[in-house]
């Protein structure tokens, strides 16, 4: 499968939790969850993924493919928070559900999550 090609109008927000390791939270991710992660990764200098929360962009029949691999590569990188929301899909919410489910947090309307330091 080859990978998707650089998307350079895709954002999204790091943030380095002190002792926790990195919050990814993606708009739409376009660019790809694990291209965006690995991105973060590399500019940071930071390894551990603490979080990653947002939209995925795992749906419809162009994008539902990704999932296996998706899942696959987002389990290896160990993170102890998912989150997927909007533009996820159903398919990818399960999946993610199912694969990680120690770190899985179904994301509603009102939902709160607080990702704190240790002292």
């Amino acid at each position: 499968m080859a990978a998707r090609p650089q998307t350079l109008d895709d954002q999204a927000l790091v943030v380095h939790v002190r002792d926790r390791g990195l919050v990814v939270l993606t708009g739409c991710g376009h660019a790809g969850l694990i291209n965006t992660i690995r991105y973060a990764q590399k500019l940071t200098g930071v390894d551990h993924l603490h979080a990653v929360m947002g939209g995925f962009h795992l749906t419809g029949p162009l994008f539902e493919p990704l999932i296996d691999r998706t899942c696959d590569e987002l389990a290896a990188l160990d993170p102890d928070v998912v989150v997927p929301t909007h533009c996820t899909g159903w398919r990818a919410v399960h999946a993610m559900a199912d694969r990680m489910p120690q770190a899985f947090i179904q994301n509603s309307v009102g939902t709160s999550i607080d990702l704190e330091a240790t002292d």
